[in-house]
């Protein structure tokens, strides 16, 4: 399988980014979300979030969702045209590759402030979702009409940690579960299939993935507390495959 990461969801495109601060082994920078990231510069990691402009409702309203347009610069045309190319020379699946409005939504405020506001304020977390759903099936629409469809679409989306989802089922199905149908939804309507990947424990979100329309959950994160055999066995709602 042939995958590629065609979108850009930064919010100010415009923003040349700054360097804090840098060591030896790490870099701390400022983006285009206005959010303050340590990476390390010896391995690949996750990104440390270090600090967010973006804590709230208003802070959304006012830096983040007026920059969120439908701009050209937001697609790596060459970028997809290229891996497509690839796989097909190599006879192989090509999958359109890139986050969803969960992974989007914590790069704006952080997983805290994203986690507080389902709890303290819904309506601006699903504004949220909602907003970057819309945004996602624009690009890809635009994308897919002057470069072609892929093969499928593979979305990331980090719903869980060991023992527990960030969020309960009922929060997804209230405010991340709409924007889920609508992006899967966008690509189930050009007949492809979905994969949707999630690290961490994901169990209770599964039935409202599966309504959402995902095809295949990637990955089955064994210590995090994920049971394949289980999952199979007890759930009438699994997709046509687990993997």
């Amino acid at each position: 399988m042939a995958l590629c990461w065609p979108l850009n969801f930064v919010a100010d495109l415009d923003y040349p980014g700054e360097v804090l601060e840098e060591t030896d082994e790490t870099i701390l920078t400022r983006n285009g979300n206005y959010a303050t990231m340590r990476s390390h510069k010896l391995h690949s990691s996750t990104p440390e979030h270090v600090d967010f402009l973006v804590k709230d409702r208003q802070g959304w309203l006012e830096h983040i969702k007026p920059k969120l347009t439908i701009d050209r610069r937001r697609i790596n045309f060459e970028g997809y045209r290229n891996a497509r190319q690839y796989a097909a020379d190599r006879q192989r699946f090509f999958a359109w590759s890139g986050v969803n409005v969960f992974e989007i939504m914590k790069d704006v405020c952080g997983h805290q402030y994203m986690l507080m506001g389902m709890v303290d304020d819904p309506e601006w977390v699903r504004d949220m979702a909602d907003t970057f759903g819309d945004l996602c099936v624009e690009l890809q629409k635009i994308l897919f009409a002057e470069e072609g469809l892929p093969d499928g679409v593979w979305y990331y989306e980090d719903m869980g940690f060991k023992g527990r989802p960030f969020m309960s089922a009922a929060m997804y199905r209230e405010i991340i579960q709409p924007a889920h149908t609508q992006t899967i939804g966008y690509a189930k309507a050009q007949g492809l299939p979905v994969i949707m990947h999630s690290c961490g424990y994901i169990e209770p979100l599964l039935p409202g993935m599966v309504e959402a329309g995902i095809d295949c959950l990637q990955v089955i994160e064994v210590k995090a507390g994920m049971d394949l055999l289980k999952l199979y066995r007890e759930s009438n709602w699994r997709p046509r495959f687990l993997r």
